[in-house]
């Protein structure tokens, strides 16, 4: 998570919350990002984690994985990695699949969302 308002990556987890999500902010160089307190890594993570949320560089993801693999292991508690928009490996996607992780690649949290939403209300009409 990025505590620069232009980035995708404080946008998305910003309009999250503004939804009722508890986001949790994970970057290895910032102490604070939105008011809340950012951690350094998956496995410094207190609080349980449903879903971890990818805004890294393609190459990157298969690093993030591996962490979310190595914390569901121990403390059983992601259940799926999103990457980003334009994030895409299948060799991240192929280890979290065969570690029980759900796995979303090349989507956009924030128009999923409200996708959705436009959905569910074109229903409830």
């Amino acid at each position: 998570m990025s505590d620069n308002p232009e980035k995708p990556s404080n946008r998305v987890p910003k309009y999250l919350m503004t939804q009722g999500y508890k986001i949790i902010p994970v970057n290895p160089t910032k102490e604070e990002i939105m008011g809340l307190k950012s951690y350094k890594s998956l496995r410094e993570v207190d609080e349980e984690i449903d879903v971890v949320d990818v805004f890294r560089r393609p190459e990157q993801a298969l690093e993030v994985v591996k962490e979310a693999i190595e914390r569901k292991k121990e403390r059983g508690d992601i259940k799926a990695i999103w990457l980003q928009e334009g994030i895409v490996n299948d060799e991240a996607k192929k280890l979290a699949e065969e570690n029980g992780i759900l796995f979303v690649q090349d989507r956009c949290m924030f128009r999923e969302h409200l996708r959705l939403r436009e959905e569910l209300q074109k229903i409830q009409r």
